[in-house]
């Protein structure tokens, strides 16, 4: 699991005169707020309809019992994890996780204490699913934290699963503690060896007081009436400022988001000449697209608008789907045409404000508030909402009642490119029920790509698409359910390359180039011959080798992308051509011998038809430049 991130104060507070939250230590009614530990980083917001519903499902489909059971706020807070999972926060404590466990692809409730007891706390507990009653002897050794052992077991419920989880009883019927099982229930009931369950939560019994509902997020906007006009106040400030000092035309960079309607809602209030921009990515949701235009023309502002079309489809087979580590559809779809739109309609650049936050990442959260963009010579961007919380932005655009994506109430998260693979499973699960035909189109390329590249149907099914090289989590899943997860290639692939460059938009520093080949590339064969050595020195992992020369840096994956990192744009490029070139020698390399001769230190040999190149490697190049496969196979 991923370590907590402080980016910000943890700024959930909440009012037990009026039970909402609030961002600050006094409510609006005047009463002292008590904080609520959360998770960092704490990007705390509202819970949906859609999203309190699917946390009831999960809650009756695994103790036959909704967790919420009547109307009341609920806060998310979205906590680190292999893929999401959010803490829920109910009259102002977290009473449980839900998360998507990538191992059994599907989401499961974990219960905190107070969770249990507003489901099991009324007695009756045979009439509900999930729950294991332990012997009065046994409840000490559960408090000083030991698993519950199953000769301890005094009954339980014979439909419990393996992994299932579950709920520690006391020989009373009282709620003990809330864990996982490691032996099923019938099992259990058998009283014999071995460990029941793994408890997480424990604590001695207690009553459950749960106050009363029926707040409304219109009763939270009141709440927080004095915290949001101060940091609505500071970004008018800001927004002013900047505007004034900057002497371009302004503009909005609206995404459909919510975060940039935000700022465009701080900046409608602050001016009244500026435009909108808009790069439609050809792969936004349809909903998106309808509330950029929704929303322009609400403003009345000029919409600046480039479509990518069909740009990403049409270049996946060249650089393989898009990974955590290789995100050249930034670059195809989105980078390259917001360039296209400032150069098309300001002359000498633009001012812009965005919507960026730095509750997001960490990248943002040392980002500056006003920098000149890296890549875009002519923009200089601007943050007015650096320091908001998610909850800040929603209660602001609950205030104001904007017109905001209807996406974020069919549970996503977050807003962009539907099939991004920062997106987690959870999302992209999710996509098959809001729009099957989208889902469709990506699963039957991912398992066309997957035959391809000699790996299975799972390695689709679980998301492992969207890394390179796997997080080591993923590496142990992949491990334990035998899924193979290193490209394999049949040496007949052509290897085409294609290659595209420009700033890295989601990491921080220095100019990024990404390559593909048109099929895996054998690792071993290009460590065994240590041609890699010509560019800088090569070092190999399961699935990926890596190469230095200096500052620059490139990577090569067994499924073919390539990945070169330099300070300028003709320096990433060259140092890709020169992988590019250094692969194929590898790869088709037919022991000619001519390179030998060409080596100023003698460090290239063939041995049993291949040209080795051995430690002492200068890298010049020489060797390159008289190679055949440099000459005719590239």
């Amino acid at each position: 699991m991923s370590k907590p991130l402080y980016l910000g104060e943890l700024l959930l507070h909440w009012c037990p005169s009026c039970n909402v939250p609030v961002l600050g230590k006094e409510c609006s009614c005047g009463t002292v707020t008590r904080q609520v530990t959360v998770t960092p980083p704490g990007d705390i917001r509202p819970a949906f309809p859609y999203e309190i519903a699917h946390i009831n499902d999960i809650s009756i489909e695994q103790f036959n019992a909704p967790l919420i059971a009547d109307e009341r706020i609920v806060v998310l807070n979205k906590s680190p994890y292999d893929d999401r999972m959010d803490e829920i926060v109910v009259d102002g404590e977290v009473i449980a996780n839900i998360r998507f466990e990538l191992e059994q692809l599907k989401w499961v409730l974990l219960l905190r204490l107070n969770g249990a007891r507003r489901i099991f706390g009324n007695g009756g507990h045979k009439l509900l699913k999930n729950w294991v009653c332990i012997d009065a002897g046994a409840e000490k050794f559960i408090l000083d934290g030991a698993s519950v052992l199953a000769p301890g077991v005094k009954d339980a419920d014979p439909r419990i699963r393996e992994m299932d989880e579950v709920v520690v009883l006391t020989h009373e019927g009282k709620v003990l503690g809330a864990g996982r099982a490691r032996m099923n229930g019938e099992k259990m009931l058998e009283r014999g060896k071995g460990s029941a369950v793994k408890v997480r939560f424990k604590d001695k019994p207690a009553d459950v007081s749960v106050p009363q509902g029926g707040q409304t997020w219109d009763d939270a906007v009141k709440a927080n009436e004095f915290y949001m006009n101060e940091f609505v106040e500071r970004s008018h400030k800001f927004i002013k400022n900047v505007s004034s000092s900057v002497d371009r035309p302004v503009t909005v960079s609206f995404s459909g988001g919510k975060d940039s309607l935000a700022v465009l809602h701080l900046v409608s209030e602050c001016l009244d000449d500026y435009d909108l921009l808009f790069a439609d990515t050809g792969i936004e949701f349809p909903e998106t697209v309808k509330n950029v235009h929704d929303v322009a023309e609400f403003y009345g502002r000029p919409l600046k608008m480039i479509s990518s079309g069909n740009a990403f489809w049409d270049s996946v087979d060249s650089f393989g789907p898009p990974s955590v580590e290789v995100r050249w559809c930034c670059k195809v779809c989105k980078l390259g045409p917001i360039t296209q739109i400032i150069n098309d309609h300001y002359e000498n650049g633009c001012l812009t404000f965005i919507g960026q936050r730095k509750y997001e990442s960490d990248t943002r959260a040392k980002s500056e508030r006003v920098w000149k963009n890296p890549w875009v010579s002519n923009q200089v961007a601007a943050a007015p909402i650096q320091n908001w919380t998610a909850m800040h932005v929603w209660l602001y655009i609950f205030r104001n009642d904007l017109l905001f994506n209807p996406m974020y109430e069919n549970g996503f998260d977050r807003i962009g490119c539907w099939l991004c693979p920062s997106s987690s499973m959870a999302d992209l699960v999710r996509l098959k029920e809001t729009h099957p035909e989208m889902e469709k189109k990506l699963d039957d390329y991912l398992l066309s790509y997957a035959e391809r590249m000699g790996l299975s149907e799972q390695w689709v099914r679980h998301g492992f698409w969207r890394w390179k090289e796997l997080p080591s989590q993923l590496k142990e899943l992949a491990k334990r359910k035998g899924i193979g997860i290193v490209a394999k290639g049949d040496g007949k692939a052509s290897l085409n390359f294609t290659v595209t460059s420009g700033y890295r938009p989601c990491r921080q520093g220095g100019i990024s180039a990404e390559g593909g080949f048109d099929g895996p590339v054998d690792l071993g064969r290009l460590e065994q011959t240590g041609i890699l050595g010509t560019v800088g020195k090569a070092t190999y992992m399961e699935g990926v080798a890596m190469v230095s020369r200096g500052e620059d840096r490139a990577q090569i994956f067994a499924s073919g992308n390539v990945t070169a990192r330099s300070d300028s744009d003709r320096d990433a490029r060259r140092l890709m051509r020169k992988v590019e070139l250094s692969v194929r020698r590898a790869l088709f390399c037919s022991g000619c011998g001519v390179c030998v001769g060409k080596c100023p230190q003698g460090v290239v040999s063939v041995k049993k038809g291949l040209a080795i190149i051995s430690e002492g490697c200068v890298h010049c190049g020489k060797c390159i430049d008289v190679c055949p496969v440099v000459k005719f196979n590239s």
